[in-house]
């Protein structure tokens, strides 16, 4: 929704006075919720635009795919159970051995492209993104 809104006023398809409205009527239309005359809750619900800053979220999005990448890659070498437990005992030491190894020590050597692609035998997809999507929210027991 935030990038849909951002793109259009960036493009000059919407004016800034048109985004209560939009935002009211995409949440309405997205998620079932109804923010009119609610800013506080609706398009001025974080920091970015009253602060003016924009383009934020797909950069958040790009982290997000990037970590899911990466988990997918840590689990597959260390084992999805021996991760899960490390992360439930708070004994990271092997994950961290895994990131310093793989990200953190080549973070300042290489581009971005080519530290996912080492670090996990591919480029960026975003596959791993919707698989960490799906079982965190459609297949989430709590939902259910």
């Amino acid at each position: 929704l935030r990038y849909e809104l951002e793109r259009d006023l960036v493009e000059g398809r919407v004016e800034v006075e048109q985004l209560p409205e939009l935002w009211a009527a995409k949440m309405k239309e997205y998620l079932g919720q109804d923010t009119v005359g609610n800013h506080k809750d609706g398009e001025l619900q974080d920091i970015h635009w009253p602060d003016g800053m924009f383009g934020y979220f797909p950069s958040y999005t790009l982290g997000a795919m990037y970590a899911a990448q990466l988990m997918a890659a840590l689990k597959a070498q260390l084992g999805e159970e021996a991760v899960e437990a490390a992360i439930r005992s708070g004994q990271l030491e092997g994950v961290f051995g895994w990131l310093k190894e793989k990200v953190w020590s080549q973070a300042s050597l290489l581009e971005t492209d080519e530290l996912i692609r080492r670090a996990t035998g591919e480029p960026l997809n975003p596959d791993h993104f919707r698989r960490h999507l799906e079982k965190r929210y459609r297949d989430c027991t709590a939902w259910k």
